[in-house]
C-alpha cells in the first residue's frame, strides 16, 4: 500500500475517534440562566418640602346683626406659599401629614343692600395642617386630605366713592378638605395639582366707626400647582 494512502487512512480513523469526545464535551457545558430583570418601584416614604402657587375664590356673606342681609361677594385672586410634610408608604397605600403656609390676595366687595356703603373683604394669608391618605401606582399618587385651617382676613366698610369708614382685621379658624394628584418625574422630585376647600367659622365683626356689627360667613375654593423635593432614596428594586 502506498505510504501516503496509509497515512491518510490513519488520520481519518483518529478524527473519527475524537469526534464523539468533542461532542461529549459540548454537551457537558453547564446551562447559565439569564439574569432576572429588575422592576423599579417609586417609594413615596420620607420627609419632603416644596412650594406651591395658584388661585382661589373666597365667598363672603354679610348679615347685619339684628338688621338683615347686606349682601354677598366673591373675593378672588392669587396665592403662593410652601409646604412641609412626611409620608409613609405601605404597599400601594400612602399616609402622611403636612403643614402648609401661603400668602394670598383674595379680595372683593359689594354694595350694601341696607346702607349707602360698600363692604369689602380680603384674605391675605392662610395655613393648613392636614392628614393625607393616598393610593400609588408606582410614581403616580392620588390622595385625599383634611384637617384644620386658619386665615388672616380683613374687612372694610367704605363710602360708595371709596373713602374708608372703618376696618377690622380677624384671624379665623376652620376646617379644610381637598384632593390631589402627584407625579414623581425624577429621583426625589415630584410635581402635582391640588384642590382645597376651606370652611371658615361664622364670626361677628364690629365696625366701631360706622357703628355696626355684621355676622360674616366665608369659605374658600382654590387650585394649586405644587413642586416637592423628598429627602431619601426614591426607588426600591424588586425581582
Amino acid at each position: 500500500m502506498n505510504k501516503n494512502l496509509l497515512l491518510a487512512a490513519v488520520s481519518l480513523v483518529a478524527l473519527g475517534a475524537a469526534a464523539p469526545a468533542v461532542a461529549a464535551d459540548l454537551a457537558a457545558r453547564p446551562y447559565t440562566k439569564a439574569p432576572a430583570m429588575v422592576a423599579t418601584i417609586y417609594d413615596w416614604s420620607g420627609f419632603y418640602i416644596g412650594i406651591n402657587g395658584g388661585g382661589g375664590s373666597a365667598h363672603s356673606t354679610w348679615d347685619l346683626v339684628g338688621g338683615g342681609r347686606e349682601g354677598s361677594h366673591d373675593a378672588t385672586g392669587g396665592t403662593v406659599g410652601g409646604q412641609i410634610g412626611y409620608r409613609m408608604q405601605s404597599g400601594q397605600w400612602v399616609f402622611g401629614i403636612e403643614g402648609q403656609g401661603n400668602w394670598a390676595d383674595f379680595s372683593g366687595d359689594n354694595v350694601s343692600a341696607l346702607f349707602a356703603t360698600r363692604n369689602r373683604s380680603k384674605i391675605d394669608s392662610f395655613g393648613l395642617i392636614t392628614g393625607q391618605i393616598g393610593y400609588a401606582w408606582n410614581n403616580v399618587l392620588v390622595y385625599a386630605k383634611g384637617g384644620a385651617a386658619v386665615a388672616g382676613s380683613k374687612y372694610e366698610v367704605s363710602t360708595l366713592g371709596g373713602a374708608l369708614l372703618s376696618s377690622n382685621d380677624q384671624t379665623r379658624w376652620g376646617g379644610t378638605i381637598g384632593a390631589g394628584l402627584e407625579y414623581g418625574f425624577a429621583p426625589n422630585w415630584s410635581v402635582g395639582v391640588e384642590y382645597n376647600h376651606i370652611f371658615l367659622q361664622d364670626k361677628n365683626v364690629t365696625f366701631a366707626l360706622v357703628p355696626s356689627t355684621d355676622r360674616i360667613r366665608q369659605d374658600v375654593d382654590m387650585g394649586l400647582v405644587r413642586l416637592n423635593y423628598k429627602f431619601g432614596g426614591p426607588i426600591l428594586g424588586r425581582y
